[in-house]
């Protein structure tokens, strides 16, 4: 009896040992790190950036927006018990009732807010159904308002090795919003919605399994000739022509800051250097990174100082009229898509002691054949932040927004290393 009883004891502990294995094998996720590849968009008002997104069965590109709370998108709102099929190439989502928890949610803590905003109401109907949520976002083009209907999705990432990631809140929470075909004219062609990989809960790190939510890197391509890539998880990232040169050896640290106000990344800097001569900023200047703004911009007192230097180490250099929106410009010939001027580096000195070197390739935007300029833009005497880093400062630049140790990781121009962001050998780890 007692040989009876450790045996029935073994058998229960051997089936609660399997259902234990069973359940985690569930939740693993399949690999620890995955990429895509970014491609570079120039036929908009200003250059930007996006990746391929599947949506049921319809291919989409987003716009990578590192600020945004909340992924939209165009399609069409459906009550889940309509009889209505979803027109052809079409993307229709289910919609999200006015009274659900997740709507008021969004409304109070995700909700763009600006003197733009029409107020949001519960006063649209789907046939059949209960109202829809409609939310305020801001066109990351035009900067302006409107309204989306927020909606249950599954997005999924295509990535270098076939495999597709899976990007869907569970538990009944909204992840996007609809928008009407009309939002997306301002949009580069083929561009039909918004991907956020901010800190909000609703933005793409949020809704990853673990442990891929834990680092985001980016590389901006310099050309659309070229993709460049996005990566999550902690992975080796090679570079061709080295192939045995992880570009994590590359990188320097600073801080990742909050922000009361914003989901997106900001660093602090102490000064900027420009060949040897220190430009001290006021105590506590931050930057906000931005995968949308085109150039850094900076406020006007610190924008006069840096112009003011640039002056004096480029005074050999013949000047040209400026181009709008840029007030230093220089006669030049150009070189493929760089400048043929050679102009001293702009160094930013961070929280930590690190240095960001912004070379010429990152500093100078040729304009036509013969005009060269500074690509700093004056956004004014009360901007806040006092400084956004655009993204013709970080292409072909590699950083790293690690949520693990709160820290920002960043190569400065890889171009220095014969490579550039289109250039990578990727090995993803399962």
């Amino acid at each position: 009896m007692f040989l009876f009883i450790q045996l029935f004891i073994v058998l229960v502990l051997a089936f609660i040992s399997y259902e234990q294995q069973a359940v985690v094998a569930v939740w693993v996720p399949a690999y620890s790190s995955a990429v895509a590849p970014i491609t570079k968009h120039t036929d908009a008002a200003k250059d930007l950036y996006s990746l391929e997104i599947t949506a049921g069965d319809v291919q989409l590109h987003f716009l990578i927006d590192i600020d945004a709370p909340l992924a939209w998108h165009q399609c069409i709102v459906k009550w889940p018990l309509s009889p209505a099929k979803c027109p052809k190439n079409e993307y229709c989502a289910t919609y999200i009732p006015c009274n659900e928890l997740g709507c008021s949610d969004i409304r109070m803590s995700y909700s763009y807010e600006s003197p733009s905003c029409m107020p949001v109401n519960n006063k649209t109907l789907l046939p059949g159904a209960e109202c829809t949520c409609p939310v305020n976002v801001a066109n990351p083009v035009t900067g302006k308002c409107l309204h989306v209907a927020l909606s249950y999705d599954e997005f999924y990432i295509k990535t270098s090795n076939g495999r597709n990631m899976l990007s869907e809140i569970y538990g009944g929470y909204p992840n996007s919003g609809c928008a009407p075909s009309s939002a997306m004219i301002s949009f580069p062609k083929n561009v039909t919605g918004v991907i956020p990989f901010s800190r909000s809960k609703y933005a793409y790190p949020s809704q990853l399994v673990d442990p891929l939510k834990n680092i985001l890197a980016l590389c901006l391509p310099s050309t659309t000739a070229a993709p460049g890539v996005l990566l999550f998880g902690d992975t080796p990232y090679y570079l061709l022509p080295h192939s045995d040169v992880d570009v994590r050896s590359l990188l320097s640290y600073t801080p990742l800051l909050e922000h009361p106000s914003s989901f997106g990344y900001f660093i602090g800097i102490n000064s900027i250097v420009i060949k040897e001569r220190s430009i001290d900023l006021p105590m506590n200047t931050t930057a906000r990174i931005s995968t949308i703004d085109p150039y850094t911009t900076l406020r006007t007192d610190i924008y006069n100082r840096v112009v003011q230097r640039f002056i004096k180490v480029t005074k050999r250099i013949p000047r040209a009229e400026p181009v709008i929106p840029f007030s230093l410009c220089f006669k030049s010939f150009s070189n493929g898509t760089h400048s043929g001027l050679r102009v001293p580096d702009i160094d930013l000195h961070l929280q930590g002691g690190k240095k960001w070197t912004i070379s010429t390739a990152n500093s100078i935007k040729q304009i036509t054949k013969d005009v060269a300029c500074l690509a700093l833009v004056d956004v004014g005497a009360k901007s806040e932040p006092a400084i956004v880093i655009g993204t013709f400062q970080l292409e072909d630049n590699f950083i790293v927004f690690d949520l693990v140790n709160s820290t920002f990781g960043f190569s400065s121009s890889l171009l220095h290393k014969q490579t550039s962001c289109s250039n990578f050998n990727f090995t993803l780890t399962n």
